[in-house]
């Protein structure tokens, strides 16, 4: 629950924008209605003060015109359709650091319909677009109080030629098991082994609760599931000390839990940064233990002459090896989308 809810003007003059005002005050929450569309009293006297005001506050603000031009998101979706900014996470190695400038303030868009309703254009006869909502935030976190996951899964299910992808490290999934998806929306679930989850996690599900999560969205709904297709999003991995040991007890945790058949995928993430996001992540976690050393790291660099610091080729070569082996033998019918 935000300590802070604020409304921009262009918010309230949506109809979506109203029913998540509803949903808000539902909950008890005091609402703020800004005179103007620009969001303020968020920085503090330090970072640390300005980090804790910005994650403790939900704005609710009209998505700018240029959300109507979406970007490719390879390999995760075609495209990437946000449906917030921002997320209530504590997550030592947070991939939105750097992405997103300002404070770390939660912004929902309140023109989600529009949001929806553009995401036509990138569809093409004969083929399937996929679209992800979670780049950009965990959509499961604010549900209850905006309720626009559950607006885009009955947007989809109605659409033959698109399918809609979600990933997310909280359990809230009471709302979404009766809703018409019609099989067109992908529930993933962000994994890992139990000390990265307790250690660097911090404000999410626990791994147990996450697992019965994605078991209830599975399950047929004629055994009161969900009866959605499902996934697993491993990330970030680190070889921690004993990773073989750790990650060996989560692949058997998630096939103990998913002893039905289910449309399962996987998708593998291994730990990088920018440095950027590293000197972002060491302002908001100063006594983090992850490991950001540069000179154990690879350095990736993209078509736009940015990079990355990435695991040595060696190092990956071994992940990825053991990895494939493991979920392979365990899950022999569910496919590995990609490993990065």
């Amino acid at each position: 629950m935000p300590k802070r809810v604020v409304f921009t003007p262009d918010a309230l003059d949506e109809e979506f924008g109203q029913q998540i005002l509803r949903r808000v005050e539902a909950h008890g929450l005091e609402v703020e209605l800004l005179k103007s569309n620009r969001i303020t009293n968020l920085r503090g006297a330090d970072t640390a003060e300005t980090y804790r005001r910005a994650k403790s506050t939900l704005a609710v603000v009209k998505a700018p015109p240029s959300a109507l031009r979406l970007q490719p998101t390879p390999p995760s979706a075609d495209w990437q359709m946000n449906l917030a900014e921002g997320c209530p996470a504590h997550c030592q190695y947070c991939y939105l650091a750097g992405s997103l400038s300002g404070p770390p303030v939660v912004r929902v868009f309140a023109n989600l319909p529009q949001l929806l309703e553009n995401t036509t254009q990138c569809e093409q006869p004969g083929r399937l677009t996929s679209f992800e909502v979670s780049c950009y935030t965990d959509v499961l976190g604010i549900e209850h109080l905006t309720g626009s996951l559950a607006e885009c899964i009955r947007y989809y299910g109605q659409r033959e030629g698109a399918r809609l992808r979600f990933v997310s490290k909280y359990d809230h999934v009471d709302s979404l098991l009766c809703l018409p998806h019609h099989g067109h929306t992908r529930a993933r679930f962000s994994l890992n082994a139990e000390p990265v989850v307790r250690r660097l996690e911090a404000g999410t599900a626990s791994l147990e609760a996450r697992l019965q999560a994605l078991r209830r969205l599975a399950l047929p709904v004629a055994e009161g599931g969900g009866g959605y297709p499902i996934g697993v999003v491993l990330a970030p991995i680190m070889p921690i000390p004993d990773w073989q040991q750790h990650y060996t007890h989560l692949l058997d945790r998630l096939a103990a839990t998913l002893d039905f058949d289910c449309d399962l995928t996987v998708e593998f993430i291994s730990h990088r940064f920018t440095p950027g996001s590293k000197d972002v992540l060491l302002q908001w976690y100063p006594n983090t233990s992850l490991d950001f050393d540069e000179a154990t790291r690879a350095v990736k660099r993209n078509k736009f002459g940015g990079h990355k610091y990435v695991y040595q080729p060696d190092d990956m070569r071994t992940l990825k090896e053991w990895f494939y082996q493991e979920w392979q033998r365990r899950f022999p019918q569910a496919p590995i989308k990609y490993w990065t």
